[in-house]
């Protein structure tokens, strides 16, 4: 349980993602948030893409070795999805109140309507339901690297947003109305890539492809698809078309804002 009693200066700093504890991303999380206070690393076990805020698994939570630039870091492995990770991160494993939690960074943008989907951003919507300032980031990598622990992944430039963001909130707190502040960077951008206020499109983003087997057709895989073009304030127009980070503020109200007037006219 958490000891609301033990109170320290340094702020903790949860880290989680959907990838799992071995995945390179999670270690440069960890290497840019270095110094920003103190580094608790809870994480699946195994790779957990896509699996939104279900709460799966469960059981121990195991101890691991993890090092980040030769020093020691408070780690734990769950057999459980990311949501329910963050549970076991926070009730269980943290000994203090964490300043913040940080979900990342994910192998894939997770922009457009199709965030729901998205075990990275439900490991921070489930953070933000239990009140507490939550970061989500990801970076735009080819398809074939979304399931993978590939190195040819460079999570530099991620990683200094991550820093960035991760320092503005532990400095400034959260923008209000927002609970969860989702981040994408794009596949080439730079530290200098300048970055951009963003509303999440209502895109669908990802298109299955169908492929028509002897047995019948099944959903194979999927592509993203910019056709239509997406809407200019959105976060996919800003990653996928004008290759700017996007910083798109989140709600746990998932209330439509619908007029008095419109409810009276359907209510009819």
């Amino acid at each position: 349980m958490v000891n609301s009693g033990a109170m320290s200066d340094i702020p903790l700093l949860v880290l989680v993602n959907d990838d799992g504890i071995r995945s390179p991303g999670l270690r440069a999380l960890a290497r840019a948030l270095m110094g920003l206070g103190e580094l608790l690393i809870v994480a699946p076990r195994d790779q957990q893409t896509s699996t939104g805020r279900a709460f799966l698994g469960g059981g121990v939570a195991e101890p691991m070795d993890f090092r980040v630039e030769g020093k020691r870091v408070r780690a734990f492995a769950v057999a459980a999805s990311p949501a329910l990770v963050v549970r076991y991160a926070v009730l269980i494993c943290a000994e203090r109140r964490p300043a913040l939690v940080v979900s990342g960074i994910n192998y894939g943008e997770n922009v457009g309507s199709g965030i729901t989907i998205s075990g990275t951003v439900g490991a921070a919507m489930e953070a933000a339901s239990m009140d507490l300032p939550a970061l989500a980031v990801s970076l735009v990598v080819p398809v074939e690297y979304h399931y993978s622990y590939s190195d040819k992944v460079d999570f530099t430039v991620a990683a200094h947003f991550a820093r960035k963001f991760a320092q503005r909130i532990l400095e400034r707190g959260m923008p209000r109305g927002a609970d969860v502040i989702n981040v994408n960077v794009p596949q080439n951008a730079r530290t200098t890539t300048s970055w951009r206020w963003t509303r999440v499109s209502r895109y669908n983003y990802y298109r299955s492809i169908i492929t028509q087997t002897s047995q019948g057709k099944v959903l194979e895989t999927y592509e993203w698809c910019l056709e239509p073009a997406p809407e200019p304030d959105s976060d996919v127009r800003a990653v996928m078309v004008d290759h700017v980070v996007s910083v798109s503020p989140l709600t746990l109200d998932l209330t439509a804002r619908v007029s008095a007037r419109e409810k009276a006219r359907w209510a009819k």
